[in-house]
């Protein structure tokens, strides 16, 4: 994240790795990157907005925008590109939970805690009642946790975490056990996005 190169890597507990591009999300944002952008409404939390291209996009197009990332690295990156954020989880207490007009979560960040249905209720404890959670899913057939360490090619080994792998027919199975439901998806660049509102009878009281 500091040097905006990789190579970076997810190491799966059987092996395998899984390239992370790391030049990508230091770049501007891309063809795929901006139709989502174009998609955003109101205020936008970013959860693992990593080095902040599209907090920062978001700012510069006049929208209320905070990222959140667990990496210091990544945090420091996003603010020096000019977007908000903050060294937090998302399943820590945030700023204007029940009032986000749009969340995002970009670059298989549905993986993050290995549990998909989990993170997305919590999703809908910060999504404001009439909100939008724009999600990119593989676009792949998959449906799978695992248990990942970073790995920086060379030698260097994060501690473990639960991750998972999310497909779009997964994701919309997914999002309804969740609450939400499919409004529309679309690809891009070879990269696969779900626009989700609530199920309807499930709107939250107003904080």
């Amino acid at each position: 994240m500091r040097s905006g190169r990789g190579p970076l890597y997810l190491r799966r507990d059987d092996g395998r790795l899984l390239s992370l591009d790391v030049e990508r999300w230091c770049a501007a944002p891309d063809t795929a990157d901006l139709g989502v952008l174009a998609r955003c409404e109101g205020s936008v939390l970013d959860v693992g907005c990593g080095p902040g291209r599209l907090v920062a996009a978001l700012a510069a197009r006049g929208h209320p925008a905070l990222g959140i990332d667990v990496s210091p690295a990544a945090v420091a990156r996003a603010k020096l590109s000019g977007g908000l954020a903050l060294c937090r989880s998302v399943f820590e207490p945030l700023p204007g939970e029940g009032r986000w007009d749009t969340t995002l979560l970009i670059d298989g960040n549905i993986g993050i805690g290995g549990d998909p249905v989990a993170l997305l209720r919590r999703l809908g404890e910060i999504t404001d009642r009439k909100g939008t959670v724009i999600v990119e899913s593989l676009a792949l057939d998959v449906d799978e946790r695992c248990e990942v360490r970073l790995d920086n090619g060379r030698g260097g080994l994060s501690t473990s975490f639960s991750w998972a792998r999310v497909g779009a027919r997964a994701l919309n199975g997914h999002a309804q056990a969740a609450g939400w439901v499919r409004h529309r998806e679309w690809t891009e660049a070879g990269r696969a996005f779900m626009e989700l509102t609530r199920r309807p009878g499930l709107l939250p009281p107003r904080r």
